[in-house]
């Protein structure tokens, strides 16, 4: 009889293995609490594997109930102590988080361990595209290669020591024609600026001679002037 009752309180202490479905890269939290109120500070620990009759197999982390005596990876980590939530969260999940988990909770007294069993199957993400794959597939796609050379677009954009990301291709782009079109706006106003010098300077009309404007008479043609006068005229002497 008192065989029984025990094996009765076992079975109750134990739980059944629940099973949760995770995807890789993403997080997972394994449920696992006690009545800290009630039973204090108690020790904890998760391992991976079946539960055994004492401990945790292949053990992954434990507490004290106060703070984490053990773990042996970052990814794995502990809910709130103070409150007597040890439930476990795996971070960034991977292919082989996958496979049964335990949790024991020590409690005082024989047979009175609480234990939880998992079962977590890990699916991997499915591949989406995004904007940036578009971008980079429409880039990779307009360059036009010419036997022994190529292009810019083709080498920014597939050469894998480059390392930039869709939207610093595409800025790297945008101040590559910024620059271009500056340029051709300055030779295109130099060339200008030129062109009009050189027309002013042709077109300039060199300064008259103060000496040819003014028709100086010679000795000669006044001479000629005073015989014209006295020829063609009477003058009456005043005295």
């Amino acid at each position: 009889m008192g065989i029984a009752l025990l094996l009765a309180l076992f079975s109750v202490a134990s739980s059944d293995g629940s099973r949760f479905f995770g995807r890789t890269g993403e997080n997972i939290t394994l449920p696992c609490k006690y009545n800290k109120d009630y039973y204090g500070a108690l020790f904890i620990c998760w391992g991976r594997g079946k539960i055994p009759n004492s401990g945790c197999n292949n053990q992954i982390i434990s507490t004290d109930g106060h703070r984490e005596t053990n773990r042996v990876s970052s990814r794995y980590q502990l809910g709130q102590l103070e409150d007597g939530d040890v439930s476990l969260t795996i971070l960034n999940l991977t292919d082989s988080d996958g496979g049964l988990y335990g949790c024991r909770v020590e409690i005082p007294g024989l047979f009175n361990d609480n234990k939880h069993q998992f079962e977590v199957t890990v699916e991997r993400a499915p591949q989406t595209t995004t904007s940036s794959d578009v971008q980079m597939s429409t880039l990779q796609t307009a360059g036009v290669q010419t036997p022994g050379y190529m292009t810019t677009i083709n080498f920014l954009t597939s050469s894998p020591n480059i390392g930039l990301t869709a939207e610093e291709t595409s800025s790297m782009y945008v101040a590559l024609l910024c620059v271009l079109l500056g340029l051709t706006i300055l030779v295109t106003v130099g060339g200008a600026l030129i062109l009009a010098a050189k027309w002013r300077r042709q077109n300039k009309m060199p300064p008259q001679p103060l000496a040819s404007t003014l028709q100086l008479q010679t000795p000669t043609s006044a001479v000629e002037n005073i015989y014209q006068m006295d020829e063609g005229g009477d003058y009456e002497f005043c005295p």
